[in-house]
């Protein structure tokens, strides 16, 4: 895969987690905590991940997207290809 081509799918990866939900101001239960998503998601470490703000602890930081909803975005995206 050329370096063009893991952009553009990085860049809809990014753009169908956005469609599930995981975009600024919405309300996302994660790893067993409750989230304020503060950004839309962006690629990191290999993986995808999102700023947030724990709902219990009120304190932001970024937080990697689980791989199950990577993977299932990813496989959305190659049955519609």
């Amino acid at each position: 895969m050329s370096t063009s081509q893991g952009i553009l799918l990085t860049t809809e990866v990014c753009a169908r987690i956005r469609q599930f939900g995981y975009t600024v101001s919405q309300q996302i239960r994660v790893y067993g905590e409750d989230f304020e998503v503060l950004s839309d998601p962006f690629p990191s470490d290999g993986g995808i991940a999102i700023h947030v703000r724990s709902k219990r602890t009120l304190q932001a930081r970024v937080l990697q997207l689980p791989v199950t909803v990577i993977g299932r975005t990813s496989e959305t995206i190659r049955r519609a290809a």
